[in-house]
């Protein structure tokens, strides 16, 4: 195909995407949102806080634009800031209560409009959608001079078998777990999928490449607890944030799904894990001490209200 003729099939493409999405519109969703501020709304809510400059980096938006914003967002309650102590000229925005429920009403409207015009693909076609729009990405972003960007996406045939010879493969070379912590995520992940319920459940795989490299899953503990198990990045994928990221993914989704609060077992030799659960504002809330996979371990309980 000549490149002429893919210029027009994209630009084609993206006059159906953004009639068909609404994206023209002066608001998002029938909300009192632009689509910059409700993507500027969705990154605040999936962190404690950001400063002006990392929001800028992230959605690529003009500073003088994204001020604006942040200013309407403090008039109407939604945001707070707060001066950086480490550097006196930047300032940490975060959500306020009003904030995050806005952000998460945008979430639901979000969800619910992708819901109705899915409602009658079949799985085939769901699944055929998905790995399309992650080749787009991929081809555009293997034909650029940037670094590879990792796709986060949903579970599917084969991943849970990944994950389970991921894990039994790392922990022991890594950490020298035994068998039996191999058994454990066997077990997680059987449990998973007979009780999976996708209004409550989830489990995301990070891509890089083409290749697995991460994962993580969110699952029911009680009506007001979901349980985060089996964050995994692999050591030729850390460097791009992927842990974070899905963490990140875990909590936009209890948020959403109603939970009040996620709880996590770990083991504190896991530090960098252990390092992105705090900087999630997860709090330590307990320690027991236990010789399940093998020498002695220091076992850690996490907790994030929401």
């Amino acid at each position: 195909m000549k490149q002429y003729d893919a210029i027009l099939a994209v630009r084609k493409f993206n006059r159906f995407y953004t009639k068909y999405f609404g994206l023209l519109r002066k608001s998002l969703l029938d909300s009192d949102y632009s689509l910059s501020e409700a993507r500027v709304l969705y990154d605040l809510a999936q962190t404690d806080s950001l400063t002006s400059k990392e929001i800028v980096k992230e959605l690529e938006l003009d500073p003088g634009y994204l001020s604006r914003i942040i200013k309407r967002f403090e008039s109407m309650g939604l945001v707070s800031k707060e001066r950086s102590k480490k550097d006196g000229r930047a300032y940490h925005v975060s959500l306020t209560k009003e904030g995050k429920r806005q952000a998460k009403l945008m979430a639901d409207r979000a969800n619910d409009d992708l819901a109705e015009k899915m409602d009658k693909l079949s799985p085939n076609n769901l699944a055929t959608l998905t790995a399309s729009l992650n080749h787009i990405e991929q081809t555009f972003q293997s034909s650029s001079n940037q670094i590879p960007a990792p796709i986060i996406r949903s579970h599917r045939a084969g991943d849970i078998g990944w994950i389970i010879s991921e894990h039994g493969k790392y922990y022991s070379e890594h950490h020298s777990f035994n068998e039996g912590f191999e058994a454990l995520v066997a077990k997680i992940a059987a449990d998973f999928i007979n009780d999976y319920d996708p209004e409550l459940e989830h489990c995301w795989i990070a891509e890089l490449n083409g290749k697995n490299v991460g994962s993580i899953m969110l699952v029911w503990e009680n009506e007001t607890t979901a349980r985060l198990r089996l964050l995994y990045v692999s050591p030729d994928a850390q460097g791009y944030g992927l842990g974070k990221q899905l963490v990140s993914e875990c909590i936009a989704f209890a948020r959403n799904a109603g939970y009040s609060q996620i709880e996590l077992w770990t083991n504190k030799v896991l530090e960098t894990a252990c390092h992105i659960y705090e900087k999630s504002g997860f709090e330590l809330i307990g320690e027991d001490t236990h010789e399940d996979f093998g020498g002695p371990q220091v076992g850690q309980t996490w907790r994030l209200a929401l």
